[in-house]
Order: C-alpha cells, then structure tokens, then sequence
C-alpha cells in the first residue's frame, strides 16, 4: 500500500496536544463530591466501567487517525513484474490449392496442416503470429497478432472451397504468398521475423516469382522457413463435378528446389514432410531455432483504499458514542 497524499499525515501532530490536555486538564472539567475523609475507599476494588473509563478517548483517537489516514489517501498496485519472455513475428502462409485436400495424410493435407499450425500457435503465446492463404491468388487471413484466441479461430475457418466455389483462382502461386506475408512483417520493428512456408505444389500462377519474393524477404530481414508437405507419388484427391463429389488420382508436384534455394537465401531452413508426425517434428524445429529474449515489464492498475479507513473510524465513532452514552455513562 501507498499513500499519494501523505502531507494529511501532519494532522495526527494533533493528537499530541489533545493527549496532553486529557491527562492534565479532564479532571478539572469534571464533577466533584467533596469528602471529609477518602482513605475507606482507597483499597476498594475497581469496577470494570472504571477500567473502561479512557477507553472513549483512545476510540476517538484511533478514529481520527483513521480518518487522516484515509485523507492520505491510500492506495493498492501489484508491484512490477519484469521478467524474460521469448517473443518474435511470424507470417504462416499455408497454400490452399485444391491439390491440398490429397488424402495421403488422413484426413486430408490442408486439415492436417491446420492441426499442426495450431499447437505451434498455442505454444507461442508471446508471439506476434499472422496468417497469409494463398492458391492462385494470396491474400492475408490475419495480420501478426497477439490476439491467438481469434487467430486460432480464423485458422480453423480455412477451407479449400475458395478455389472450388471460384472465389479465388486455383493454382499455386508460391511467390504471391510469401511476398504477402512479407508484406506484413517488413515494417515490423522486431528483430527476428519469419515466415514458415507450406505448399504441396509449384509455383505456376501469380505476378511475382518466388525467388523475386525470397529477394524481397532477404532485404528486410526476414528469415523463411520452407516446407513442402506431401508425396510426389500418386495421391488421392477429391473434386466437384456436377455437384457431386468424386475421386481422382494425380501426381504430386512438389518443387523442391526452389523451396530450398528460397530458404538457403534467406538464411532459413527447407524441410520435407509426408506424415502428419513429420510436420509435427518440422514445427519443433522451427520453434526450438526461433527464440528472442525480450524484457516484459507489466503492472496492474492502481485501487484506490481509502474506503476501509473511513468504514473503520465511523465504526470505531459509533462504539465511542454508544459507550458513552450507555455503560459509561457519567452522571453529572
């Protein structure tokens, strides 16, 4: 607790001259009975009331101390809390191309994809995360955030049916989506930003190549992770034909070297996964290589507590009265 205002501390400098004239002066205020003789009376017990009979004045006394106390005006904070915390920006830009509904991971790639991006966002809290999609075209879900709770919801919400329902271009437009994500993290005044990359294909749609996007992200610091998810085999998908839903088998064309060079050019890591369990190594990897120490500083809002003292002196008054007037009642 501290007070802000603790110049009302001086007026409990007047208590002094009140003890003093308590002690001195009452019992001259005081009704008196003259006696021809005391001394019978001067072994005779005391009764309680004449134990209690200061106690009014100490009351008045705690009392107004309460009372300057809460003009002093008291008030509680949690102290600061400065400790490390790991903290850094990130732009997942996750391909949604309908080649990622191939059934070679159960379910399919782009839901296991979404499960393994989630753990990786809700082990880190501290972090500016993002979200850019991409197909034919790229554009962003999320800006970096640290709202995890609606990134996770938005993350959960991304489906493949933009390029089925026509919304966006299908397609693989891998240079597109990673100059978006670095759209988002250029001006970020952090010192390590990345984006971890995932497409199950090769760039074959979009304005800007993806080493033109590699060059772009190495300017601004910005570190890329690759991954290419998926076999390069044959693999089976579903498609909309009429309406209904029926299965293809296609060849996965995955462009390995061009992932590569993207992260060997923005000192960042390729990786390769076929399993759900592999992307899942893949993401504790990145996590274990992406750590930044940052100071965190945080406090809690100041509460005002002046409210208890003054509770407490008009309680402690009301004793005083109540005891004056009745069991130590004087009478004149």
């Amino acid at each position: 607790m501290e007070l802000m205002s603790q110049g009302y501390l001086l007026l409990l400098l007047l208590l002094v001259p009140y003890i003093i004239w308590y002690v001195r002066y009452r019992k001259k205020s005081e009704p008196t009975m003259r006696m021809s003789d005391t001394q019978a009376y001067k072994n005779a017990p005391k009764s309680w009331r004449i134990r209690l009979i200061h106690l009014p004045m100490v009351l008045r006394c705690l009392a107004f101390t309460a009372l300057v106390i809460a003009l002093a005006r008291p008030q509680t904070y949690d102290p600061w809390d400065t400790k490390q915390v790991e903290g850094i920006d990130i732009m997942l830009a996750m391909d949604i191309s309908t080649s990622m509904l191939a059934e070679d991971v159960n379910p399919n790639r782009i839901e296991v994809a979404k499960d393994v991006a989630l753990d990786f966002i809700s082990d880190r809290p501290n972090d500016n995360i993002g979200l850019t999609i991409f197909a034919g075209e790229a554009f962003t879900q999320c800006p970096p955030t640290t709202d995890h709770t609606s990134l996770i919801n938005i993350l959960r919400s991304v489906r493949t049916d933009l390029t089925t329902n026509g919304l966006i271009e299908d397609g693989t437009a891998v240079g597109m989506g990673l100059s978006n994500a670095v759209s988002r993290l250029k001006d970020s005044k952090t010192k390590s930003k990345v984006v971890i990359l995932l497409t199950d294909g090769s760039n074959n749609r979009g304005d800007i190549s993806p080493m033109t996007a590699a060059e772009i992200a190495k300017n601004f610091g910005i570190r890329v992770y690759t991954i290419g998810f998926g076999t390069n085999g044959i693999t089976r998908y579903p498609i909309q034909i009429n309406g209904t839903t029926q299965y293809i088998n296609a060849r996965g064309d995955i462009d390995y070297k061009t992932l590569q060079d993207i992260a060997v050019s923005t000192n960042g890591n390729f990786y390769r996964a076929t399993s759900k369990a592999e992307l899942q190594k893949i993401y504790e990897d990145i996590d274990k290589l992406e750590k930044t120490k940052l100071m965190s500083r945080s406090y809690a809002q100041r509460y005002e507590a002046y409210a208890p003292f003054v509770v407490a002196a008009l309680i402690l008054l009301l004793i005083e009265i109540i005891l004056r007037i009745s069991v130590l009642r004087r009478i004149p």
